[in-house]
């Protein structure tokens, strides 16, 4: 059981409350200057305004120190990260854990006391810090407990200088339409940011903005106890609308040289100068003490924690014909219907689906029909949309969202990043990707997909080649943990079929993550090729076997994971030749050279790919213009079997 207290039950705060929380913040505010102090960086001022805000949420929220990640607790979002030390005060007085070790490890390598908070920290939610993804984030966690049938709260504390993200405004305004009154946003408002004030730096009308879309704004002292326990009450009770707390507060109060100066942002005082803080505040000074504690190579105090995963059934695959005109995207769509249908009956399993006004093009439109409920069309907010699906992926739910590529990826990198660094399992079906995408023209043509993906250490890109192995494909990424990227173009693209004419991909193609296919065996050259493309690769192939060339064919889904073996049977070609539908510097050729070259391969490597952004046209044409034509490849190849001297 909770806390009799928590979940702001009482309407106002006890006089024993008061006395309680006022000692805290005292002694909070010693603790946020000796931590900053002794690690000589970290943002003290921020930390000290709104140090109120998180005494109250973390006391009296519904949490359990004991049982930091019960599934039906409150979630408490803190936007603006750079606030740790606040927030590890805070968490501390509340009993998560002991002060000791933040005080003289924050900052230091090895502790889980880092710079912005992180979810290594019992009862922090997420890692955050870069500012304005908080709010959406909260959604996401909003969206879980709705659909999980839950009944809890979520609180997200921000910044005043984070409002000046776009991101804020989607997030605030899929919150009203989908009538989220269980989440409230609370801004720290000391009127500050590193280079001066917000009125000077950019002006800002926050709480007409937010009216304006409309939340309920209660404006307070944020550091009158009271005051916050009060408007905290109302928003928790209140189910008419969401509401914004605008908490007006003042950087590094409590400390007379501190106050409204935002040189203390992000600057840790001198020793000195927290002496004399320390003095103001009534605290002790053990510096000293903490300076010596302060060593390296301190183990880390938590440990990450890792919750199970949605349990997903991926339903009977669907079998297309070689006669069959189908593009991936569609495919993919009826993949989506046939995978939910197989689940959507069990009481505990949590589906969303997230659309940015693409539904009919990236086809997820047929799940919005059949589940209305577990779709959820936010606009074209691609930034927040990204951030709250990656947000609910982390908690026990199926999490998907479907978009163009150059949207879902290029667009939301810094989203996509966040999502990785906090663990989550992000479904990400990315359609009219590469130069496949034709005649919306290079703005539209995302070639950079598994580059900026693979620059992470968890995303996993795949580009399936047609539509039966993209069914395969979705099936497996669906009920496997993890964030996949699964890259498809726009144009109908024909079955892959084995020599003897039947679907390569169909009845008895088993997908195994991360391995290559053998289409067609051959010698001297082998041709690789991935995705959308892949049927340009088999056309070259078809016409240097009728002219007596026998090229082996291979197919890569897989990017992000090559398997050593199949790197090491092309190594036993002489001649290895890479064809992709993306920026030729940084893809799958690329990625393939690296690890030919650290198996000593002393072969011969020819990338083909793109090489410049592609005009407006039709995909064949542009192919043609960019020599990843069926006739350029073949050329490109008897080129090279001419230079080595093969006989045919």
């Amino acid at each position: 059981m909770f806390d009799p207290w928590r979940g702001f039950r009482e309407k106002a705060l006890s006089p024993e409350w008061h006395r309680k929380l006022t000692d805290q913040a005292r002694t909070g505010r010693g603790q946020i200057i000796k931590m900053t102090t002794v690690a000589s960086s970290g943002h003290p001022g921020g930390s000290m305004s709104s140090l109120e805000l998180f005494l109250t949420l973390y006391n009296f929220a519904r949490i359990d120190p004991k049982n930091p990640y019960r599934d039906s607790r409150d979630r408490i979002i803190v936007s603006h990260g750079h606030t740790s030390p606040g927030v590890y005060v805070a968490l501390a007085a509340a009993g998560f854990f002991d002060i000791g070790p933040a005080l003289h490890g924050f900052r230091q390598a090895g502790s889980p006391f880092e710079g912005h908070v992180e979810r290594s920290v019992p009862g922090v939610e997420w890692d955050t810090g870069n500012l304005g993804q908080g709010l959406s984030v909260g959604l996401g966690k909003g969206i879980y407990g709705r659909l999980s049938r839950q009944d809890w709260h979520t609180y997200v504390v921000m910044g005043d200088g984070e409002q000046q993200k776009g991101q804020i405004g989607e997030a605030r305004r899929a919150v009203v339409k989908y009538g989220f009154s269980n989440i409230t946003a609370i801004i720290d408002y000391n009127g500050l940011q590193i280079s001066g004030k917000l009125s000077d730096i950019m002006p800002q009308q926050i709480r007409k903005n937010w009216e304006a879309d409309g939340w309920r704004v209660l404006e307070i002292d944020a550091h009158d106890l009271n005051a916050v326990y009060q408007a905290l009450y109302a928003a928790t009770h209140d189910s008419s609308s969401p509401f914004m707390i605008l908490a007006h507060s003042i950087m590094g109060r409590g400390v007379s040289f501190m106050e409204n100066d935002e040189s203390y942002h992000g600057a840790a005082l001198s020793i000195d100068q927290a002496r004399k803080a320390l003095i103001e505040l009534g605290c002790p000074d053990d510096l000293d003490d903490l300076f010596a504690k302060r060593k390296p190579g301190t183990p880390p105090y938590f440990q990450q924690p890792f919750r199970d995963h949605v349990r997903v059934e991926p339903g009977a695959p669907i079998t297309y014909k070689p006669e069959d005109k189908l593009d991936n995207r569609s495919a993919w769509g009826k993949a989506l219907v046939s995978v939910a249908d197989a689940n959507m009956s069990r009481p505990d399993f949590v589906m969303a689906v997230f659309d940015c006004d693409l539904s009919k093009s990236v086809k997820t439109d047929g799940f919005a029909r059949k589940h209305p409920s577990n779709f959820f069309q936010f606009g074209i907010t691609e930034h927040s949309t990204a951030s709250t699906a990656g947000s609910l992926s982390a908690e026990k739910a199926l999490s998907v969202w479907s978009d163009f590529g150059v949207f879902g990826i290029d667009e939301t990198y810094n989203q996509a990043r966040l999502n990785d660094i906090n663990h989550t399992n992000l479904k990400l079906f990315c359609t009219h990707s590469g130069v496949n995408v034709g005649e919306d023209g290079k703005t539209h043509q995302c070639i950079d997909y598994f580059a900026l993906l693979n620059s992470t250490f968890g995303w996993k890109v795949i580009t399936p080649a047609d539509p039966n192995q993209t069914d395969r494909i979705v099936r497996f990424v669906l009920a496997t943990p993890g964030n996949f990227a699964v890259i498809m173009g726009r144009s109908v693209v024909p079955m892959i079929t084995d020599e003897s004419g039947r679907p390569y991909f169909g009845d008895g193609y088993v997908y195994r993550y991360g391995r290559m296919e053998m289409i067609r065996k051959g010698e001297d050259v082998v041709l690789v090729s991935a995705g959308n493309i892949l049927p340009v690769a088999l056309q070259a192939w078809t016409a240097l076997n009728g002219s007596g060339k026998r090229i082996a064919l291979v197919s890569v889904s897989d990017w992000s994971d090559l398997h050593g073996e199949d790197i090491s049977s092309l190594a036993a070609y002489p001649h290895v030749v890479t064809l992709e539908d993306h920026n030729v510097k940084n893809g799958l050729g690329a990625s393939l050279a690296v690890q030919l070259l650290e198996r000593r391969y002393t072969g011969c490597l020819t990338r083909i790919g793109v090489t410049q952004y592609a005009a407006s046209g039709k995909p064949d044409d542009l192919y043609k213009m960019l020599g990843l034509d069926a006739a350029s490849v073949a050329a490109r190849i008897s080129e090279i079997l001419k230079r080595s001297g093969v006989r045919v």
